[in-house]
């Protein structure tokens, strides 16, 4: 998952696929109320994400110049290796334990450079995305699970469906 994390940036025009379980559905009121809060942690998730990819493209540049040689113990950059080994490996865990908590709550994060995540809703009985991101007032927009970004619409002026009970 750290993978599709970190490509994060510029890929908001894919779909996004069918989930396999029916998620949570937001109507725009509720998903309103949930960006002030995602308004604070999606950027910590662009630093963690940005810093993550520093730490790979450093162990990248460690394992080109020194080869194998890198893996024993007593390498002068051994220890710079292990210690980034460990950023890493604690980075990953937060970035996935943060995005997985937002997708098993109906958000999907589409990019992290932007701050565009989507909740799950319901219009006219199709499943359907809100679309919201970092620096937006309010949830505003809506598209299709194929749509992506460029398929986005407003609002309609009735709300979106609340979820059946």
């Amino acid at each position: 998952m750290v993978g599709c994390i970190l490509s994060m940036s510029g890929r908001s025009d894919e779909p996004t696929p069918v989930p396999t379980e029916v998620p949570r559905l937001w109507t725009p009121r509720e998903a309103n109320e949930r960006i002030s809060d995602l308004g604070e942690l999606l950027p910590q998730l662009k630093v963690w994400a940005g810093r993550l990819r520093q730490v790979r493209a450093e162990l990248a540049r460690l394992a080109d110049f020194w080869g194998e040689e890198l893996l024993a113990t007593d390498h002068v950059d051994h220890e710079q290796k292990s210690r980034l080994e460990r950023e890493d490996a604690n980075l990953s865990s937060r970035l996935e334990e943060a995005v997985g908590a937002l997708r098993s709550e109906g958000i999907e994060v589409k990019d992290l450079s932007t701050g565009l995540v989507d909740f799950y809703a319901l219009e006219g009985g199709e499943v359907v995305l809100l679309c919201w991101r970092v620096g937006e007032t309010e949830v505003g927009y809506f598209h299709t699970l194929t749509g992506g970004f460029a398929g986005r619409r407003p609002l309609p002026s009735r709300s979106i469906s609340p979820a059946p009970d």
